[in-house]
């Protein structure tokens, strides 16, 4: 999935769309979605000057909107649109390594529990093969 179809499923735009692209998707089970991490970054200019780093709630925002995707695709023929994924509880977030520009991250959510349209991840986030972030993430479809 392209930035041209994420844009058909996701509200978010620059400077808070955080997904490139979709790698894999199984649907109801699974999503793979990378992040490309540049200088250009509108945070950057303040976090932090001279050191730049990833903030870790966008990192957990960018994996949210990844599960998201999965979400809204996987129920893309019993919601209405424009839907909407409400992030709504976030647990064991723990954050590893720092993401800096030149990163690119690869987010890999897997469904643990849906029910209707409350959905609850298992996600990690890896720059190659570190790992750099991990949560649990719950989220509701909504239109």
């Amino acid at each position: 999935m392209d930035i041209k179809e994420i844009q058909k499923y996701l509200p978010h735009r620059y400077p808070f769309l955080l997904v490139d692209r979709i790698i894999e998707m199984e649907e109801g089970k699974r999503v793979v979605g990378i992040k490309n991490v540049t200088m250009n970054e509108e945070y950057f200019m303040g976090h932090f000057p001279g050191h730049p780093i990833m903030p870790g709630v966008l990192i957990i925002e960018a994996m949210a909107q990844t599960a998201g995707l999965l979400a809204l695709y996987s129920m893309r023929d019993e919601v209405d649109r424009p839907s909407f994924v409400y992030f709504t509880g976030i647990d064991k977030a723990k954050f590893r390594k720092p993401v800096v520009p030149g990163d690119q991250v690869r987010f890999e959510l897997d469904v643990l529990k849906r029910r209707r349209s409350v959905w609850r991840f298992s996600g990690n986030a890896f720059v190659e093969d570190n790992l750099v972030a991990e949560a649990e993430i719950q989220a509701m479809v909504g239109g």
